[in-house]
Protein backbone atom coordinates (compact mmCIF):
# COMPACT_ATOMS: atom_id res chain seq x y z
CA UNK A 1 0.00 0.00 0.00
CA UNK A 2 1.24 3.21 -1.02
CA UNK A 3 0.29 6.14 1.73
CA UNK A 4 0.80 9.79 1.00
CA UNK A 5 3.08 11.60 2.97
CA UNK A 6 2.00 14.99 4.08
CA UNK A 7 4.83 17.78 4.30
CA UNK A 8 3.94 21.36 6.32
CA UNK A 9 5.20 23.49 3.72
CA UNK A 10 2.90 26.65 4.68
CA UNK A 11 4.73 28.66 0.82
CA UNK A 12 3.20 25.18 -1.17
CA UNK A 13 -0.37 24.51 -2.18
CA UNK A 14 -0.29 20.61 -1.23
CA UNK A 15 -3.38 18.57 -2.40
CA UNK A 16 -5.99 18.14 0.74
CA UNK A 17 -5.93 14.76 2.62
CA UNK A 18 -7.17 11.51 0.96
CA UNK A 19 -7.72 8.02 1.80
CA UNK A 20 -4.92 5.50 1.08
CA UNK A 21 -3.94 4.66 -1.95
CA UNK A 22 -4.25 1.10 -3.81
CA UNK A 23 -1.51 -1.02 -5.40
CA UNK A 24 -2.22 -3.83 -7.47
CA UNK A 25 -0.77 -7.08 -5.99
CA UNK A 26 2.45 -7.67 -7.54
CA UNK A 27 3.55 -11.35 -7.87
CA UNK A 28 6.62 -12.87 -6.71
CA UNK A 29 7.99 -13.59 -9.89
CA UNK A 30 5.95 -11.87 -12.54
CA UNK A 31 5.93 -13.42 -15.91
CA UNK A 32 7.36 -11.21 -18.78
CA UNK A 33 5.01 -8.96 -20.42
CA UNK A 34 4.04 -10.20 -23.90
CA UNK A 35 5.77 -7.94 -25.85
CA UNK A 36 8.06 -7.37 -29.69
CA UNK A 37 10.77 -5.94 -29.89
CA UNK A 38 11.13 -3.02 -32.58
CA UNK A 39 10.44 -4.63 -35.63
CA UNK A 40 12.96 -5.38 -38.51
CA UNK A 41 12.27 -2.64 -41.42
CA UNK A 42 11.53 -4.39 -44.22
CA UNK A 43 12.08 -4.13 -47.80
CA UNK A 44 9.26 -2.30 -48.61
CA UNK A 45 9.54 0.08 -45.62
CA UNK A 46 6.55 -1.43 -43.86
CA UNK A 47 8.22 -3.32 -41.41
CA UNK A 48 9.40 -0.74 -39.61
CA UNK A 49 6.11 0.31 -38.52
CA UNK A 50 4.02 -2.92 -38.41
CA UNK A 51 2.10 -1.74 -40.64
CA UNK A 52 0.31 -2.73 -43.50
CA UNK A 53 0.65 -1.20 -47.16
CA UNK A 54 -2.23 0.53 -48.55
CA UNK A 55 -2.62 0.24 -52.00
CA UNK A 56 -5.83 2.36 -52.39
CA UNK A 57 -3.89 5.42 -49.97
CA UNK A 58 -2.24 8.63 -50.37
CA UNK A 59 0.74 6.31 -52.59
CA UNK A 60 -1.44 5.41 -55.02
CA UNK A 61 -2.99 8.57 -55.61
CA UNK A 62 0.76 10.27 -56.11
CA UNK A 63 1.56 7.20 -58.46
CA UNK A 64 -1.29 8.26 -60.93
CA UNK A 65 -0.79 11.78 -60.60
CA UNK A 66 2.92 11.45 -61.07
CA UNK A 67 2.75 8.87 -63.62
CA UNK A 68 5.87 8.10 -65.70
CA UNK A 69 6.54 11.67 -67.55
CA UNK A 70 8.63 15.15 -65.41
CA UNK A 71 6.59 17.01 -63.36
CA UNK A 72 4.87 19.67 -64.54
CA UNK A 73 2.82 22.64 -62.60
CA UNK A 74 -0.50 20.95 -63.05
CA UNK A 75 1.37 18.11 -61.68
CA UNK A 76 2.24 19.72 -58.46
CA UNK A 77 -1.16 21.17 -57.91
CA UNK A 78 -2.75 18.16 -57.95
CA UNK A 79 0.10 16.30 -55.58
CA UNK A 80 -0.56 19.51 -53.32
CA UNK A 81 -4.70 18.49 -53.05
CA UNK A 82 -3.43 14.52 -52.47
CA UNK A 83 -1.51 15.75 -49.69
CA UNK A 84 -5.04 18.13 -48.01
CA UNK A 85 -7.22 14.99 -48.54
CA UNK A 86 -4.21 12.82 -47.24
CA UNK A 87 -4.51 15.20 -43.64
CA UNK A 88 -1.19 16.88 -44.13
CA UNK A 89 -2.75 20.25 -44.15
CA UNK A 90 -2.96 22.99 -45.91
CA UNK A 91 -0.16 25.19 -44.28
CA UNK A 92 2.10 21.62 -44.42
CA UNK A 93 1.11 20.88 -48.19
CA UNK A 94 2.24 24.63 -49.35
CA UNK A 95 5.58 24.39 -47.64
CA UNK A 96 6.30 20.59 -48.59
CA UNK A 97 5.48 21.26 -52.23
CA UNK A 98 7.59 24.13 -52.44
CA UNK A 99 10.69 22.91 -50.87
CA UNK A 100 10.22 19.33 -52.87
CA UNK A 101 9.84 21.40 -56.30
CA UNK A 102 12.94 23.14 -55.48
CA UNK A 103 14.73 20.02 -54.61
CA UNK A 104 13.30 17.95 -57.68
CA UNK A 105 15.00 21.22 -59.85
CA UNK A 106 18.58 21.41 -58.13
CA UNK A 107 18.37 17.57 -58.76
CA UNK A 108 17.40 17.74 -62.28
CA UNK A 109 14.65 15.47 -61.60
CA UNK A 110 13.00 14.39 -65.06
CA UNK A 111 10.36 11.44 -63.90
CA UNK A 112 7.47 11.45 -61.89
CA UNK A 113 9.79 9.13 -59.46
CA UNK A 114 12.45 11.50 -59.24
CA UNK A 115 9.39 14.02 -58.15
CA UNK A 116 8.13 11.35 -55.39
CA UNK A 117 11.81 10.72 -53.62
CA UNK A 118 12.40 14.53 -54.02
CA UNK A 119 8.68 14.62 -51.61
CA UNK A 120 9.47 12.00 -49.58
CA UNK A 121 13.34 13.09 -48.60
CA UNK A 122 11.16 16.81 -47.36
CA UNK A 123 9.01 15.08 -45.15
CA UNK A 124 11.34 12.93 -43.94
CA UNK A 125 13.66 15.97 -43.20
CA UNK A 126 10.95 17.42 -41.80
CA UNK A 127 10.46 14.81 -38.93
CA UNK A 128 13.46 14.36 -38.34
CA UNK A 129 14.08 17.92 -37.53
CA UNK A 130 11.73 17.60 -34.38
CA UNK A 131 13.11 14.77 -33.33
CA UNK A 132 10.96 12.21 -33.74
CA UNK A 133 11.74 8.26 -32.98
CA UNK A 134 14.46 10.00 -30.67
CA UNK A 135 12.74 8.55 -27.41
CA UNK A 136 15.51 8.21 -24.29
CA UNK A 137 13.72 7.67 -20.89
CA UNK A 138 16.18 9.83 -18.97
CA UNK A 139 17.43 8.83 -15.28
CA UNK A 140 15.77 7.34 -12.76
CA UNK A 141 12.96 8.63 -11.52
CA UNK A 142 11.71 9.67 -14.81
CA UNK A 143 7.38 11.06 -15.02
CA UNK A 144 6.23 10.35 -18.17
CA UNK A 145 2.57 12.35 -17.98
CA UNK A 146 -0.07 11.51 -20.48
CA UNK A 147 -2.47 13.71 -21.94
CA UNK A 148 -5.61 13.58 -24.74
CA UNK A 149 -9.09 12.95 -25.13
CA UNK A 150 -11.14 10.40 -24.24
CA UNK A 151 -11.25 7.66 -27.51
CA UNK A 152 -7.48 8.11 -28.64
CA UNK A 153 -6.51 4.53 -26.64
CA UNK A 154 -4.50 6.71 -24.03
CA UNK A 155 -4.92 3.89 -21.19
CA UNK A 156 -4.10 1.37 -22.93
CA UNK A 157 -1.20 3.49 -24.83
CA UNK A 158 0.19 3.56 -20.88
CA UNK A 159 -0.05 -0.20 -20.62
CA UNK A 160 1.74 -0.66 -23.61
CA UNK A 161 4.96 1.62 -23.17
CA UNK A 162 4.72 0.15 -19.14
CA UNK A 163 5.10 -3.50 -21.04
CA UNK A 164 8.19 -2.22 -23.10
CA UNK A 165 9.92 -0.94 -20.17
CA UNK A 166 9.66 -3.84 -17.83
CA UNK A 167 11.04 -6.00 -21.22
CA UNK A 168 13.74 -3.63 -20.61
CA UNK A 169 14.22 -4.79 -16.78
CA UNK A 170 13.02 -1.12 -15.75
CA UNK A 171 11.02 -0.48 -12.77
CA UNK A 172 7.68 0.79 -13.53
CA UNK A 173 4.30 1.76 -11.58
CA UNK A 174 1.32 4.07 -12.70
CA UNK A 175 -0.62 6.62 -11.04
CA UNK A 176 -4.33 6.57 -11.96
CA UNK A 177 -5.05 10.12 -11.84
CA UNK A 178 -7.86 10.40 -13.81
CA UNK A 179 -9.92 10.46 -11.21
CA UNK A 180 -13.13 11.64 -12.64
CA UNK A 181 -14.00 8.14 -13.97
CA UNK A 182 -14.07 4.93 -12.07
CA UNK A 183 -13.69 2.99 -15.07
CA UNK A 184 -10.34 4.58 -15.95
CA UNK A 185 -8.93 3.68 -12.58
CA UNK A 186 -10.33 0.13 -13.02
CA UNK A 187 -8.91 -0.27 -16.09
CA UNK A 188 -5.46 0.97 -15.00
CA UNK A 189 -5.55 -1.65 -12.15
CA UNK A 190 -6.55 -4.35 -14.28
CA UNK A 191 -3.60 -3.58 -16.27
CA UNK A 192 -1.17 -3.53 -13.48
CA UNK A 193 -2.43 -6.65 -12.47
CA UNK A 194 -1.73 -8.33 -15.77
CA UNK A 195 1.38 -6.81 -15.77
CA UNK A 196 2.58 -7.07 -12.47
CA UNK A 197 3.06 -3.54 -12.07
CA UNK A 198 2.23 -1.37 -8.93
CA UNK A 199 -0.38 1.01 -8.93
CA UNK A 200 -1.15 4.18 -7.05
CA UNK A 201 -4.85 4.94 -7.19
CA UNK A 202 -7.48 6.68 -5.08
CA UNK A 203 -11.44 6.80 -4.85
CA UNK A 204 -12.90 7.75 -8.04
CA UNK A 205 -13.69 11.73 -7.46
CA UNK A 206 -10.36 12.11 -5.42
CA UNK A 207 -8.17 15.53 -6.16
CA UNK A 208 -5.84 14.18 -9.10
CA UNK A 209 -3.11 16.26 -7.37
CA UNK A 210 -3.25 14.21 -4.85
CA UNK A 211 -3.30 10.68 -6.55
CA UNK A 212 0.38 12.55 -8.57
CA UNK A 213 1.47 13.32 -5.08
CA UNK A 214 1.76 9.81 -4.11
CA UNK A 215 2.89 8.36 -7.44
CA UNK A 216 6.13 10.68 -6.68
CA UNK A 217 6.48 9.75 -3.28
CA UNK A 218 6.12 6.02 -4.35
CA UNK A 219 9.01 7.04 -7.17
CA UNK A 220 11.55 8.37 -4.44
CA UNK A 221 10.74 5.34 -1.21
CA UNK A 222 11.12 2.78 -4.10
CA UNK A 223 13.40 4.10 -6.11
CA UNK A 224 11.72 3.57 -9.30
CA UNK A 225 12.63 4.33 -12.91
CA UNK A 226 9.94 5.20 -14.51
CA UNK A 227 6.54 6.53 -13.23
CA UNK A 228 3.55 6.54 -15.80
CA UNK A 229 0.49 9.19 -14.89
CA UNK A 230 -2.97 8.72 -16.21
CA UNK A 231 -5.28 11.64 -16.72
CA UNK A 232 -8.40 12.83 -17.32
CA UNK A 233 -9.57 12.56 -21.36
CA UNK A 234 -10.00 16.34 -21.80
CA UNK A 235 -11.29 18.32 -24.81
CA UNK A 236 -8.87 21.09 -25.29
CA UNK A 237 -11.55 23.71 -25.11
CA UNK A 238 -12.33 22.46 -21.44
CA UNK A 239 -10.50 25.61 -19.36
CA UNK A 240 -11.55 23.64 -16.29
CA UNK A 241 -9.91 20.53 -17.28
CA UNK A 242 -6.74 22.09 -18.77
CA UNK A 243 -6.61 24.03 -15.51
CA UNK A 244 -6.78 21.07 -13.46
CA UNK A 245 -3.81 19.17 -15.81
CA UNK A 246 -1.94 22.03 -15.50
CA UNK A 247 -2.09 21.82 -11.28
CA UNK A 248 -1.44 18.06 -11.61
CA UNK A 249 1.99 19.26 -13.57
CA UNK A 250 2.49 21.81 -10.28
CA UNK A 251 2.26 18.74 -7.77
CA UNK A 252 5.06 16.79 -9.98
CA UNK A 253 7.24 19.65 -10.37
CA UNK A 254 6.81 20.42 -6.62
CA UNK A 255 7.56 16.73 -5.04
CA UNK A 256 10.53 16.43 -8.14
CA UNK A 257 12.18 19.18 -9.79
CA UNK A 258 12.57 19.39 -13.41
CA UNK A 259 9.74 16.61 -13.56
CA UNK A 260 7.40 15.73 -16.00
CA UNK A 261 10.51 14.85 -18.01
CA UNK A 262 7.82 13.78 -20.66
CA UNK A 263 4.53 14.80 -21.71
CA UNK A 264 3.10 12.56 -24.40
CA UNK A 265 -0.41 13.94 -26.16
CA UNK A 266 -2.18 10.68 -27.41
CA UNK A 267 -3.58 11.74 -30.95
CA UNK A 268 -6.46 9.47 -32.62
CA UNK A 269 -4.49 9.31 -36.58
CA UNK A 270 -8.37 9.16 -37.89
CA UNK A 271 -9.05 12.37 -36.59
CA UNK A 272 -7.01 14.44 -39.03
CA UNK A 273 -6.44 18.18 -38.70
CA UNK A 274 -8.47 17.91 -35.33
CA UNK A 275 -5.60 16.06 -34.17
CA UNK A 276 -3.50 19.07 -34.95
CA UNK A 277 -5.84 21.18 -33.09
CA UNK A 278 -5.93 19.19 -30.23
CA UNK A 279 -1.66 19.06 -29.95
CA UNK A 280 -1.64 23.42 -30.35
CA UNK A 281 -3.77 23.54 -27.40
CA UNK A 282 -2.21 20.61 -25.31
CA UNK A 283 1.34 22.22 -26.40
CA UNK A 284 0.13 24.89 -24.89
CA UNK A 285 -1.24 24.32 -21.70
CA UNK A 286 0.67 21.07 -20.79
CA UNK A 287 3.93 21.84 -22.55
CA UNK A 288 3.94 18.18 -24.39
CA UNK A 289 7.02 16.86 -25.29
CA UNK A 290 5.85 14.17 -27.21
CA UNK A 291 3.20 12.80 -29.69
CA UNK A 292 1.95 8.74 -29.26
CA UNK A 293 -0.34 8.64 -32.68
CA UNK A 294 -2.86 5.34 -32.69
CA UNK A 295 -4.79 4.00 -34.69
CA UNK A 296 -2.64 3.98 -37.82
CA UNK A 297 -3.77 -0.02 -38.24
CA UNK A 298 -7.40 1.14 -38.88
CA UNK A 299 -8.57 3.64 -41.78
CA UNK A 300 -5.98 6.83 -41.00
CA UNK A 301 -5.05 8.92 -43.91
CA UNK A 302 -1.71 9.59 -41.33
CA UNK A 303 -0.53 12.62 -42.77
CA UNK A 304 -1.45 14.60 -39.65
CA UNK A 305 2.04 13.38 -38.30
CA UNK A 306 3.67 15.37 -40.68
CA UNK A 307 1.62 18.56 -39.93
CA UNK A 308 2.28 18.22 -35.96
CA UNK A 309 5.63 17.76 -36.36
CA UNK A 310 6.25 20.48 -38.75
CA UNK A 311 3.90 23.46 -37.23
CA UNK A 312 4.60 22.86 -34.30
CA UNK A 313 8.11 21.19 -34.01
CA UNK A 314 6.80 18.00 -31.55
CA UNK A 315 8.53 15.38 -32.14
CA UNK A 316 6.09 11.88 -32.74
CA UNK A 317 7.71 8.83 -30.44
CA UNK A 318 5.82 6.26 -31.15
CA UNK A 319 2.94 4.83 -33.33
CA UNK A 320 -0.15 1.79 -31.93
CA UNK A 321 -0.50 -0.22 -34.76
CA UNK A 322 -2.74 -2.57 -33.20
CA UNK A 323 -4.45 -3.86 -29.67
CA UNK A 324 -1.89 -6.24 -28.54
CA UNK A 325 0.46 -4.97 -25.80
CA UNK A 326 3.11 -5.47 -28.27
CA UNK A 327 1.79 -3.42 -31.25
CA UNK A 328 3.78 -0.07 -30.04
CA UNK A 329 6.71 0.80 -32.08
CA UNK A 330 9.15 3.45 -31.31
CA UNK A 331 8.47 6.07 -34.77
CA UNK A 332 10.65 5.42 -37.13
CA UNK A 333 10.62 8.57 -39.59
CA UNK A 334 11.73 6.59 -42.56
CA UNK A 335 9.98 3.66 -42.52
CA UNK A 336 6.79 6.26 -42.10
CA UNK A 337 7.35 8.02 -45.47
CA UNK A 338 7.54 4.81 -47.30
CA UNK A 339 4.16 3.37 -45.53
CA UNK A 340 2.69 6.95 -45.98
CA UNK A 341 3.50 7.18 -49.77
CA UNK A 342 3.33 3.42 -50.56
CA UNK A 343 1.14 2.78 -53.52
Amino acid sequence: MFWRRREQDDQHEEPEAQEPVDEAPAPAAPPTPTTVPRPARGRSGMGGLGLRSRPSGLGARLRAILGAGAATEETWEEIEEALVSGDVGAEATLELVDAARERYRRAGGRSGADARGALAAEIRERLERSGSGQFELGPAPSVILFVGVNGTGKTTTIAKLAARLRAEDRSVALAAADTFRAAAIEQLRIWGEQLGIPVVAQRAGADPGAVAFDAMAAAESRRLDAVLVDTAGRLQNKTQLMAELAKIRRVIERRLPDQPRHVLLVLDATTGQNGLLQAEAFSREAGVTGIVLTKLDGTAKGGVAVAVADRLGVPIQFVGVGEELGDLAPFDPGAYVDWLLAG
